[in-house]
């Protein structure tokens, strides 16, 4: 009894310091397949066999109770703590690559996610890529910016230097 408290108290605790929660089902999987799925997914995310009734338990404590008709056969949790696109598209990745591994739903921002949403998510770019293009978006407005600054005052010598030009010629 001891125990199942330590792994709701454990679960509760990765529940609430995810920024997602992924859930899958790995029927027939391997256990060489889900070590090379953890594997894949390392970085962003900690990918863990779960006992439903435990896992129902440390969602409700978490203020979860989207996951509780998903959690049906055996069950895995992929809780994110870096990028969930970089995490949904390794999922979705490994799943073309192994069938038998099933996304069923998730968690994330406070919201369900069915696994068509899981998809939708994986289809976005990563963080980074988003973040290169606002800095290269950026880039050019200021450079547009400091073109339209610079252009009154050019006109304006050009204007000088012309005057100058038709003093001197009829001077």
């Amino acid at each position: 009894m001891a125990q199942k408290e330590a792994s709701v108290a454990e679960l509760t605790k990765q529940f609430e310091s995810s920024t997602a929660v992924l859930l899958t089902e790995y029927r027939g999987l391997t256990v060489g397949e889900l070590k090379e799925l953890r594997t894949s997914i390392r970085q962003d995310a900690e990918y863990a066999v779960v006992k439903n009734t435990l896992t129902k338990i440390a969602a409700n404590n978490a203020g979860i109770t989207a996951l509780d008709d998903d959690l049906k056969g055996p069950s895995a949790i992929a809780f994110v703590h870096g990028d969930p696109v970089a995490v949904a598209k390794g999922l979705r990745a490994f799943a073309k690559a192994h069938p038998l591994l099933v996304i069923k739903g998730g968690y994330f921002d406070g919201n369900p996610l069915s696994a068509e949403e899981v998809s939708k998510l994986a289809d976005l770019e990563s963080r980074e890529v988003l973040l290169a293009k606002l800095a290269g978006a950026m880039k050019a407005s200021m450079s547009k910016a400091a073109a339209l600054f610079q252009a009154p005052l050019s006109k304006t010598v050009r204007t000088v230097e012309a005057l100058r030009e038709k003093q001197d010629a009829a001077a």
